[in-house]
């Protein structure tokens, strides 16, 4: 997977070293309160918060989300990984317990994938371009799949799994933070629906992307969501420029 000009930037977005995600548990409708389970959990690599290199599970208690990252995060290549519209990763505890057994590897953990927040549920076609999800204090919102390259493979010593990786869907997404704040294991988090005509979810964004083919109706709907960032609308009439007339 090539990153740069001709493709929206991928990346893990974290420098390879010993680090942490927080794990949120199951987020909720607006109308319901949540429960998000104290957990916090290293790994070998990552994105997340430094641990040391330990393998215990720590709760690093309420955590600031700025504009461009989490407390204590640190993003390598700042060319094509990070910045506004990926300020926090996200990855479901679901998808982590299906590469468990397709990989097969008994020490996935939250983390494993690169992420911030381990969430449970909110799988990619259930979660759209443009939702909301409120945590703590903080108000953050979805904009984009995670599109893998190289160094996941590297974190995972699997070299050709970003393939895979893809293939399947399984993404995860990314977050900007439009309201900064706190948040903590224990917190309730809210999903608010996306207010936009169109409703794209990530599932929708990462099979255009996989299979390079789309309708007249899928390009004009996602081109039309104000949350994307350009570079996906940039790729989108490059590669589909009859389509975007």
């Amino acid at each position: 997977m090539q990153s740069g000009a001709r493709y929206p930037h991928c990346g893990i977005g974290k420098a390879l070293s010993a680090a942490g995600a927080l794990y949120l548990g199951k987020l909720t409708a607006p109308h319901h309160e949540g429960h998000i389970h104290q957990h916090f959990g290293t790994t070998r690599r990552g994105r997340g918060w430094e641990t040391g290199g330990n393998s215990n599970f720590q709760n690093p208690g309420r955590v600031k989300v700025g504009k461009l990252n989490l407390q204590g995060d640190r993003q390598a290549d700042l060319s094509v990984h990070g910045g506004p519209n990926k300020a926090v990763y996200v990855y479901s505890w679901e998808n982590t317990l299906f590469w468990k057994t397709a990989l097969p590897r008994d020490d996935l953990r939250p983390g494993s994938f690169g992420e911030n927040l381990t969430v449970e549920e909110l799988l990619e076609d259930q979660v759209a371009i443009g939702d909301e999800l409120e945590i703590g204090t903080a108000r953050l919102q979805v904009t984009q799949p995670r599109l893998p390259c190289f160094k996941l493979g590297l974190a995972l010593g699997l070299p050709s799994f970003p393939k895979a990786f893809l293939e399947s869907g399984r993404t995860g997404f990314y977050l900007r933070v439009l309201q900064e704040g706190t948040i903590q294991a224990g917190d309730p988090i809210h999903l608010i629906p996306s207010r936009g005509a169109a409703r794209v979810t990530i599932a929708e964004v990462v099979e255009v992307y996989r299979t390079q083919q789309a309708t007249r109706d899928q390009v004009a709907r996602i081109s039309s969501l104000t949350s994307l960032p350009e570079t996906w609308k940039d790729w989108l009439a490059r590669k589909f420029p009859e389509t975007c007339k």
